[in-house]
């Protein structure tokens, strides 16, 4: 894999995966999707690595799939019908759908840091993410149905209502408006807006305070909001309670039980 199309860096506990294709404006190739599913899998795996961050260089941070690269076959087989299940098991694996299930479970937080432009499949991997920081300069959409005649369908249709609201989700899946950073903001598909000159420091802050942060208290604060947007009240309440219960017994709890009580260091004199 070449650094030309996706490079990983990992230190203090924080793996970052930043999209390098600027020449293809970062359209996203199977390769780009391997090094992204080689630092979630670490991550899922590697007590020291606490936190992935998703970002990239140049123009874009993706202008969306790159479809020189799919292997989608739409033809018909010998008795003239159309390969329908050979193509949807095939754009599954294209398309990405087991990796953005996977970072939007495993328990531990995703930052999508988009530097720029962020359309269609960048757009599903950000709704699929803990986290969405945006430069002033980023504008979000999701083209689509205006360019393929297609939804998006990497998660984009589920996970972005689930976010932003079907009134939302309208606006840039059905008209595919494009949206700028503080608009995007205001509808709840980002967090934050930082100034680009000052963005890659923004985000390495932001990513170094969740890393050290307790881990077991932050996987579990992930889980539980997850299952209580999924689930009905008592339900929710119910693994709050066991959550609770399992985060008590920590060594991260005590130690700052024990910190509390002790009370500040008082200087002498």
């Amino acid at each position: 894999m070449s650094e030309h199309e996706a490079r990983r860096d990992d230190g203090d506990g924080v793996v970052t995966v930043t999209f390098t294709r600027d020449h293809k404006m970062n359209a996203v190739t199977p390769e780009m999707f391997a090094v992204l599913a080689g630092a979630v899998r670490d991550l899922g795996d590697r007590d020291d690595l606490r936190v992935l961050v998703i970002t990239g260089e140049g123009r874009y941070f993706t202008s969306g799939l790159d479809f020189a690269s799919l292997r989608l076959d739409i033809g018909t087989g010998t008795d003239g019908t159309v390969r329908g299940s050979n193509m949807r098991r095939q754009y599954r694996a294209d398309a990405q759908h087991d990796l953005f299930d996977e970072i939007e479970q495993i328990e531990k937080p995703v930052v999508l840091a988009a530097q720029s432009h962020c359309f269609g499949v960048g757009v599903e991997l950000a709704a699929s993410c803990d986290f969405r920081l945006a430069s002033d300069a980023a504008t979000f959409a999701l083209p689509e149905v205006a360019n393929l005649a297609v939804i998006p369908g990497s998660g984009g249709i589920s996970r972005l209502t689930r976010l932003v609201g079907p009134h939302w989700a309208k606006w840039l899946a059905m008209a595919c408006e494009r949206v700028d950073a503080e608009q995007a903001m205001a509808m709840g598909l980002a967090h934050a807006v930082y100034p680009a000159a000052e963005f890659p420091d923004r985000v390495a802050s932001f990513a170094q305070r969740l890393a050290a942060m307790p881990r077991e208290a932050v996987g579990l604060a992930k889980a539980a909001i997850d299952t209580a947007a999924s689930v009905d009240r008592r339900s929710a309440r119910e693994f709050d309670r066991l959550a609770q219960s399992l985060l008590f017994t920590s060594d991260d709890f005590r130690d700052r039980v024990d910190a509390f009580q002790r009370g500040p260091k008082r200087s002498d004199g």
